[in-house]
Formats: C-alpha cells, sequence, structure tokens
C-alpha cells in the first residue's frame, strides 16, 4: 500500500519534522507527505484515492466527503465531539479527580479523547472540587503559567476561540478562568452551575476547560448523555459494576473506559474510532 500523508499546517513543526523524517526511514516511492494549508488539501483532494482518513473537524469533514464523493472513494473520519466523564455512585474521589485531570488537561484538552465535561451529583461535585484543586498544585503547581508540563494552544486564533467560549459562558468558574494571548496560555479551569444550553456546551471545547453538570440520577445522567451525538470517548468512574455496566449498555460511543482516562486507545489491540 502507498500513502499521501497531508499533516495539519496549524501543527507546522510537526508537519516540517514528518516532512524531514519519513523519507528517511520509509521508502520515498511508498510515502510522501504533501504540506500546504486549504488550496493544497483541495487540489489533493482531486486525485482518486483507494480510501481517505482524515482527523479534524466537522467542517473540513464535509468538504472531504464531497470531494470523495466524486470518485466515491470510501472515507473514515475521526471528528471527536463531547466526550463525557460520568461519575456516579461509589466512588474513589481522589483517584478518580487524579485520572480525570490527567486526562482532561494533558496537551491543555487539545485531545479529541479528552473528556470533555463531567456529569455527576450535587454530592459528588462538592467532593470532587477539593480534590480537584490539590491536583492541580500537584501537577502544576501554585503557578502553572510557569509550570513546564502545562502545554499553550495551538493558535493564537484558538486560544481565542476558546476563552471565547469561556466568556460567553453562564456558569461558575471555580478554578482558573485566567489566559495569557501573548502566551497562548490558558489556565486549568473548572466551571460549575453549568447549564446544558451553555455556550460551552455547545461544541467540543478542545481547550483546558472543564464544566461540570449535575443530575441526580444513573438514569437521568444516561439521558442527558444519550440526547447528545454519540461520543468518540465515553468515561465512567464507580467502585459499582454495576452503574459502569448500566451505562456501557444502555449508550452508545466510539471508547468506552471505566475508572480511566484515554487509556483505551493507547492499546493496539483495541480498535479506535467513533460511531
Amino acid at each position: 500500500n502507498c500513502v499521501i500523508i497531508k499533516p495539519s499546517e496549524i501543527s507546522g513543526a510537526t508537519a516540517n519534522l514528518m516532512a524531514e523524517l519519513i523519507p528517511k526511514y520509509l521508502s520515498q516511492d511508498c510515502y510522501t507527505v504533501v504540506q500546504g494549508g486549504a488550496e493544497e488539501t483541495k487540489a489533493l483532494l482531486q486525485n482518486r484515492f483507494d480510501h481517505i482518513f482524515y482527523t479534524g473537524s466537522q467542517r473540513v469533514a464535509r468538504c472531504i466527503l464531497q470531494a470523495a464523493s466524486v470518485h466515491l472513494t470510501p472515507v473514515t473520519l475521526e471528528l471527536g465531539g463531547k466526550c463525557p466523564c460520568f461519575i456516579y455512585g461509589r466512588v474513589n474521589i481522589t483517584a478518580a479527580a487524579r485520572r480525570l485531570a490527567w486526562s482532561k488537561f494533558f496537551n491543555s484538552g487539545q485531545s479529541c479523547v479528552a473528556p470533555d465535561y463531567v456529569l455527576c451529583s450535587p454530592a459528588t461535585r462538592d467532593a470532587l472540587l477539593p480534590a480537584l484543586r490539590q491536583i492541580m498544585k500537584d501537577f502544576y503547581s501554585t503557578e502553572p503559567q510557569n509550570c513546564p508540563d502545562l502545554a499553550r494552544i495551538v493558535t493564537p486564533q484558538h486560544w481565542t476561540h476558546v476563552m471565547e467560549l469561556l466568556g460567553r459562558s453562564n456558569g461558575k468558574v471555580v478554578m482558573g478562568g485566567e489566559g495569557n494571548q501573548e502566551d497562548k496560555y490558558i489556565a486549568p479551569t473548572v466551571v460549575v452551575d453549568v447549564a446544558e444550553d451553555d455556550a460551552l456546551m455547545q461544541e467540543e471545547i478542545f481547550g483546558p476547560i472543564l464544566p461540570i453538570l449535575t443530575v441526580e440520577s444513573l438514569e437521568e445522567g444516561i439521558d442527558f448523555i444519550n440526547r447528545k451525538e454519540k461520543p468518540l470517548a465515553l468515561y465512567v468512574f464507580s467502585d459499582e459494576s454495576s452503574v459502569v455496566n448500566t451505562v456501557l449498555n444502555k449508550t452508545s460511543s466510539g471508547g468506552f473506559c471505566s475508572n480511566d482516562g484515554i487509556l483505551h486507545m493507547t492499546l493496539p489491540s483495541l480498535p479506535f474510532g467513533g460511531v
């Protein structure tokens, strides 16, 4: 099989590294890296391929599907979305908070499988917040902007977009909220009292902002998840196997992980993708 690789122009350093290393270690007759922006991508898609695999936004995915339809080329899309994290029942709140924080704020939330929002009871929320505060200090110190372990937002445009989402939210910021445009820095942020129609709940955040919504029962949480588009990943934290199994059996998602986050996609033996 031969492959043409088109890395994102937004991540220029990564694209340049791929263009440098792939010809060194793989056959140039079989693997080619094409760089460029939207115009180069449009030109590339005019060719007939056996298969197209795309990771990115729904907006660009629609353009790719339209171009692929000319040649009836099959397409595989990995589009991210709003991945829920449901914390319910008896749970080790410290362990849950630590794993939630790591999977959410890894790469400053710029991961397609990052937990996008939390569903939990009011009592669980009240226990979760102090645990998250302590873990944020453990992970990123009391001055996260100076912490070398906290990534920056990929572009100034995306920094503005994420901060505008936060600014339009009617929720209450209880951790973080600060940002520095010049440094492309956004503090790990937690927002409570978030409604279902809040600005933070209308699209994938793709940044270090974690909304927490409360539900009164297991069934209410499941109904909430099922009202939304089927997520790329769904996370459940509970020490009760009946809770985990109920959520697993009554929801649909690309991937499912209990009592941890992101790790399911690191297993090469498991399939990965959306619904």
